[in-house]
């Protein structure tokens, strides 16, 4: 069995994937989606750009001594072997190498109280059959001493991240104790480089401890077959190859991670005093609820089981409804929604669809930065437009508008008093749905909510992450059609928020006007 740097980068992340990646039918896996191919590029990119940017001689060009062995990466066996040579002999910088170790060899490393603990490796033969595998970015070759001579070797890991992630630290430790076993020395330091190109040295007298607590976990894990339980963390999962095949099991089971508000956390101490499934959650008492959390959070999840359960929408318990002004309108209404490439730093759309009340119109007006550096022209152009309709109020859902319009404004130097101007005029629909309705929903994405009211969109597979890939392959191919593809799922997004809006307008006032009619009778 091969415990890949990867499965454990993954374990971090979610165990039941590393689970189902062991043991899992394959059949079940959904394809890799677009958004992780192109993620995986990019990623390959950022490493060859900072190879050339550090190690490459300015002067003739010709990269600094940098070997590899000849086998492939997926030929792992030989692929390690020729690596060790390579360490034999000295080389200054080894890339595309692989580190190899079995687990008898790492056998020394446990304490006497994890091998007794677990003899079932033993006697099932689980642990002479572990193998562990790692593929750092680069080995360099430093001054000191291993068995290979007065050098050794340190790993440098190259990551698109933008942040040293507790995984991206887990990885680089493990990269280190294989090293360590190979050349018979734990590496000086452990080496991370990250988006910003900067370099991040790992602390590995935590991290080599905390590494080999997480590969015991691992193991224990695999060793007893023990599958993980499903839990559905929306942002999470939702680029996971096997997020349907573990939807599907919450699904069946009614799964309290379905419940929005119920996190990870809050599930452990749910299970604590025997809250454990949907219909528990149902007949817990408010009261037992705050126990363990504050009052608003325990009347927000009781409210929401409530929901689900009656496939009904309903007003926040504390949601004024009668002191709260309404949802702005307008005769113009301006429904807003962007599209944006965060690698690029480039917000290629603003959507924007345009009610006129007073004669019963709409229309769609797409401002499209068909290359990147059409973004300026393109926010220049949405600014006028906007001045045409000053009283118009903007419709948006989610607080990257705001942020949007702040950065652009920035960026492009437009004068604070129509920046100030443009986001007075903004109303996130997001807000109003959190502070003052629970919808019968496992998510409250705008997708989710207008799905529920039943709007729906025409690209079946668009998605935020979806249009990013079809803007890169845009600019890669200029197929036009691609580009037409962004513009409808825009423009249904659009369509959504303003469906959203309509609804949730005529739902509280209708609950407005039954509460004062109780009230009077």
């Amino acid at each position: 069995m091969l415990i890949t740097d990867h499965l454990l980068l993954n374990y971090k992340r979610c165990n039941r994937r590393t689970f189902l990646e062991i043991y899992g039918d394959v059949q079940q896996r959904n394809t890799e989606k677009d958004f992780i191919i192109k993620l995986k590029r990019e990623n390959q990119t950022h490493i060859t750009n900072t190879i050339r940017n550090r190690w490459i001689d300015t002067q003739d060009g010709d990269i600094f001594n940098f070997q590899q062995p000849q086998a492939s990466r997926r030929d792992w066996q030989l692929n390690a072997a020729q690596t060790i040579e390579l360490m034999a002999d000295g080389a200054e910088y080894i890339i595309r190498g692989t580190l190899s170790v079995t687990l008898p060899q790492w056998q020394t490393l446990f304490d006497n109280n994890f091998v007794e603990s677990n003899l079932a490796f033993q006697q099932q033969e689980f642990f002479q059959k572990v193998t562990f595998t790692a593929a750092p970015t680069l080995l360099i070759k430093q001054p000191g001493s291993s068995r290979f001579g007065d050098w050794e070797y340190i790993p440098v890991n190259i990551k698109l991240g933008r942040r040293s992630k507790p995984e991206y630290k887990l990885v680089s430790a493990f990269h280190s104790q294989l090293l360590g076993i190979i050349q018979e020395r734990i590496p000086e330091r452990s080496q991370l480089i990250l988006k910003d190109e900067n370099d991040y040295f790992i602390n590995l007298d935590i991290w080599l401890i905390k590494m080999q607590e997480v590969i015991v976990e691992c193991l224990a894990m695999l060793a007893q077959k023990n599958e993980p339980e499903v839990f559905i963390s929306r942002q999470r999962c939702s680029l996971c190859s096997w997020y349907n095949y573990c939807y599907q099991i919450a699904k069946s089971a009614n799964h309290l991670s379905l419940v929005p508000g119920v996190t990870p956390k809050r599930y452990e101490y749910m299970q604590n005093i025997g809250v454990d499934n949907f219909e528990s959650l149902v007949n817990v008492s408010e009261t037992k609820l705050a126990q363990m959390f504050d009052d608003n959070i325990a009347r927000q999840l009781k409210q929401q089981t409530m929901a689900i359960k009656s496939d009904r929408p309903l007003v926040r318990s504390d949601f004024d409804l009668i002191n709260t002004q309404p949802i702005p309108t307008g005769v113009f209404e301006i429904y807003f929604d962007i599209e944006a490439e965060p690698e690029r730093k480039i917000d290629y759309l603003l959507g924007v669809l345009l009610i006129d009340r007073s004669n019963n119109t709409e229309k769609f007006y797409a401002f499209v930065a068909e290359k990147p550096e059409d973004e300026g022209e393109m926010w220049q152009d949405f600014l006028d437009f906007m001045a045409l309709y000053p009283d118009a109020p903007i419709f948006h859902y989610s607080e990257y508008e705001i942020d949007t319009i702040k950065r652009l404004s920035s960026l492009y130097h437009t004068p604070q008093a129509i920046t100030k101007e443009l986001i007075s005029r903004l109303v996130d629909l997001h807000l109003w749905v959190i502070e003052s309705t629970i919808f019968p929903v496992e998510s409250y994405s705008l997708k989710a909510l207008a799905n529920w009211i039943g709007f729906y969109w025409r690209e079946t597979t668009g998605s935020g992450d979806q249009s990013v890939c079809w803007y890169d392959r845009w600019l890669a191919t200029g197929d036009r059609a691609l580009l037409e593809l962004i513009l409808s799922y825009n423009e249904d997004d659009c369509r959504a928020t303003r469906h959203l809006k309509d609804w949730l307008l005529d739902f509280l006032e209708y609950q407005r006007t039954q509460l004062i009619v109780n009230r009077i009778f």
